[in-house]
C-alpha cells in the first residue's frame, strides 16, 4: 500500500526537531552539525534571529495579498538586488525550478519581441541540472530524471561543460541563449573556469543570443562574492536564484537586464504566491545580513580555512578522497570510493552532507559557520576517512 507521502524520496531515517546556526537537533537530543544547509537553502544557519524576527513580525499583520496589488516588500528586495548586480529588473517566484523557466521565457520572449520567434532553442551543459518541470528537466539533459516522462520538451541542445568550442558549433539560428552554472551543484561542485564563462559571453555577443545564468545555488554569497560570476568581469542577461535567498523560506527569483526583459510586459508571466508578503520580508532580511560589512569577507575566510583543511585530509586518505574541488562554501569531496559510503560514514559521526553528480559528497556549510565548527567538522571527516581507509594514512 503507498504512503499518505507520496514515495518520492528515498530519506534518511532521522527527523530533526529544532536548529540553531549550523546545528540540527533530534527529539531525543542528539545534535548534528548540519553541513547540507537543507540544500544550499539555509545560509544563515537554522533559527537566525534576523530571519524570525522578520517573519514573525509581518506574519503578525498579513500574509497574502496576491500580485494584483502592490507589495512593498518586492520593491525593497528588487532595488537591493539591481543595486548589486547587472540586472535592471527581478521577477519573484516560489522556487528555483520556477527561476529557471522564467530565465528561458524570458530569452524566448526577447527574440519574439525583436521580431525572430523562431529563436527559442536553449544551449545547456552536460551534468547541469535546472529544476523538476518538464521544461527544466529537458534543459539539464539527465537521463535519469527525464525517464518515465514522455517525450523531453523540444527545445535544448547540450556541450560539454567548459568546452567552448563544442559550443559554439551548436550556435544555429534557431539558438535563443545559452544557458550554464557559475559552479554545477548536483553535477558534482565543477566551478567554470574565468576563461569558460568569459568566453561564452563573447559568443552571445557576437550571435546576438543572450546569455543566462543558474545561479540558484551558487549564489547569495555563497562562494565568497554576492554572485559567483563576479569573480569574472563579465555579467549574464538573465539570472535565476532560489535557496540561499530565502534563508529557508520558499523564495526565488529571476534577474535580467532592461533589454533583456524588453519581451516581459503585463501578462506574459504571473504567479500567485511569488513574492509574497512573509516570502519579502525574510528575503530582505537575508539579503541584508550577507550585504553587511564583513560579512562576504569573513565566508573567504572561513572558507579558506576548511578547504585547506580538507586538502590535508585528501592528502592523507588518497584511498578515500581522490581531491578537494569548489570554491567559498560550495565545496565538494571527490571521492576515491562510493561517495554514498562516504556520505552516510560522516553521518554516522552526526556530520550532515549531500551527495552529488560524478561521485562527489557536497559540503556546504551556513554561511554564518564558526571556525571552530569548521574545526569539529574537520576532525569528524578525518575519523570517517581513517575508518573508511582501515585505519591507514598516507601520511
Amino acid at each position: 500500500m503507498i504512503e499518505a507521502v507520496m514515495p518520492t524520496y528515498a530519506r534518511i531515517g532521522i527527523s530533526f526537531e529544532r536548529g540553531e546556526g549550523a546545528a540540527l537537533f533530534t527529539a531525543d537530543g542528539r545534535r548534528f552539525l548540519d553541513f547540507g544547509s537543507g540544500i544550499a537553502v539555509s545560509l544563515l544557519g537554522h533559527s537566525h534571529p534576523a530571519l524570525v524576527k522578520a517573519l514573525t513580525d509581518q506574519a503578525g499583520k498579513l500574509w497574502h495579498t496576491s500580485n494584483l496589488y502592490e507589495i512593498e516588500g518586492q520593491k525593497r528586495l528588487a532595488k537591493k538586488l539591481v543595486d548589486n548586480c547587472f540586472a535592471d529588473t527581478v521577477f519573484f517566484c516560489n522556487s528555483g525550478a520556477e527561476a529557471m523557466e522564467g530565465c528561458i521565457k524570458t530569452a524566448r520572449k526577447y527574440h519574439s519581441a525583436n521580431g525572430n520567434p523562431e529563436r527559442y532553442r536553449v544551449i545547456t551543459f552536460e551534468g547541469a541540472f535546472h529544476g523538476r518541470t518538464l521544461a527544466t528537466m529537458a534543459a539539464g539533459g539527465q537521463k535519469k530524471i527525464l525517464d518515465g516522462f514522455g517525450p523531453v520538451v523540444d527545445g535544448f541542445d547540450q556541450a560539454p561543460f567548459g568546452d567552448l568550442a563544442a559550443t559554439e558549433k551548436l550556435i544555429g539560428p534557431n539558438t535563443a541563449a545559452i544557458l550554464v552554472e557559475p559552479v554545477q551543484g548536483e553535477g558534482g561542485v565543477r566551478v567554470g573556469e574565468r576563461a569558460f564563462l568569459t568566453g561564452l559571453r563573447r559568443l552571445c555577443d557576437k550571435h546576438g543570443i543572450l546569455l543566462l545564468m543558474d545561479e540558484v545555488q551558487c549564489g547569495m554569497g555563497r562562494t565568497g562574492k554576492l554572485f559567483a560570476h563576479q569573480w569574472t568581469d563579465i555579467a549574464p542577461d538573465v539570472m535565476g536564484l532560489a535557496k540561499g535567498i530565502g534563508g529557508g523560506f520558499p523564495l526565488g527569483a529571476f534577474l535580467a537586464t532592461e533589454e533583456a526583459a524588453k519581451g516581459m510586459t503585463a501578462g506574459s508571466h504571473g504567479t500567485t504566491y511569488g513574492g509574497n508578503l512573509l516570502a519579502m520580508a525574510v528575503g530582505n532580511a537575508v539579503i541584508d545580513q550577507v550585504l553587511a560589512e564583513g560579512f562576504l569577507e569573513r565566508v573567504n575566510v572561513v572558507s579558506s580555512r576548511l578547504k585547506q583543511g580538507l586538502a590535508a585530509i585528501a592528502d592523507s586518505y588518497p584511498t578515500v578522497i581522490k581531491g578537494i574541488r569548489g570554491t567559498g562554501l560550495m565545496l565538494g569531496l571527490e571521492c576515491a570510493m562510493t561517495n554514498g559510503d562516504v556520505a552516510t560514514a560522516l553521518r554516522e559521526r552526526q556530520l550532515l552532507t549531500v551527495p552529488a553528480g560524478d561521485n562527489v559528497v557536497r559540503i556546504l556549510p551556513p554561511l554564518v559557520v564558526t571556525d571552530a565548527e569548521v574545526d569539529e567538522s574537520l576532525e569528524l571527516i578525518e575519523s570517517a576517512c581513517r575508518d573508511l581507509a582501515g585505519g591507514e594514512s598516507a601520511s
